[in-house]
């Protein structure tokens, strides 16, 4: 795959998660996002992965509620614990099918550099930028509100779709450097302990 194709597909992936935020608040995606699957495009990685964010943004709310039980909120816990867990492997499948698919197409180094982030972890930012553009623009319709509200919306939203574009952008440009050889891409494992039953001592220690 040579770097142009890449990155309309990568642009595709953006464009999707846009999309998607509108048509999920009508319905969601039917999708098990737990059952993490193996030899998917990257396009069905990066929608598994941004409907984790969808659904992780709305137990997010829901947990803020102090009009219900300590039950519901403890339950709450427990879901955005395992959606998180989901969405990081997500994450990884997202740099896994990187190293497989482009990797063979970039030119060899003879030392490596490697970015700050990989391109999971970007796309997984913008993923939730753009539920933050979504739900910011919601504030504008409002109208149990005072113009004052309104305006800070207003101005918030602008900053959000100006980091969206910037973020975009630098995308971009760390797929340039891959494929000039400037930079390698690479998987970063988060290993998260605490989910670990074998790792975290609360759980084994109960043993």
């Amino acid at each position: 795959m040579n770097k142009e194709k890449f990155k309309n597909l990568v642009d595709k992936c953006i464009n999707f998660q846009i999309e998607s935020v509108a048509k999920w608040h009508l319905k969601e995606e039917d999708i098990n996002v737990f059952e993490i699957r193996d030899n998917l495009s990257l396009e069905n990685i990066v929608k598994r992965e941004h409907l984790c964010n969808f659904k992780l943004w709305h137990v997010e709310d829901r947990a803020r509620r102090i009009d219900v039980d300590d039950s519901v909120i403890a339950q709450c816990k427990r879901d955005i614990d395992k959606l998180n867990q989901c969405r990081n492997d997500w994450i990884e499948k997202i740099d896994l099918w990187i190293m497989h698919n482009i990797l063979p197409f970039l030119p060899s180094v003879k030392y490596k550099v490697y970015n700050t982030e990989t391109i999971g972890s970007v796309l997984d930012r913008l993923s939730i930028l753009s539920l933050k553009i979504y739900h910011m623009n919601e504030q504008l319709f409002r109208t149990d509100v005072d113009d004052k509200h309104i305006i800070n919306c207003k101005r918030k939203l602008n900053i959000l779709k100006e980091q969206h574009k910037d973020l975009k952008n630098s995308l971009f440009y760390l797929i340039d450097e891959y494929f000039s050889g400037k930079k390698v891409p690479k998987v970063y494992f988060q290993f998260k302990m605490y989910n670990d039953p074998s790792l975290n001592p609360e759980l084994y220690n109960k043993k």
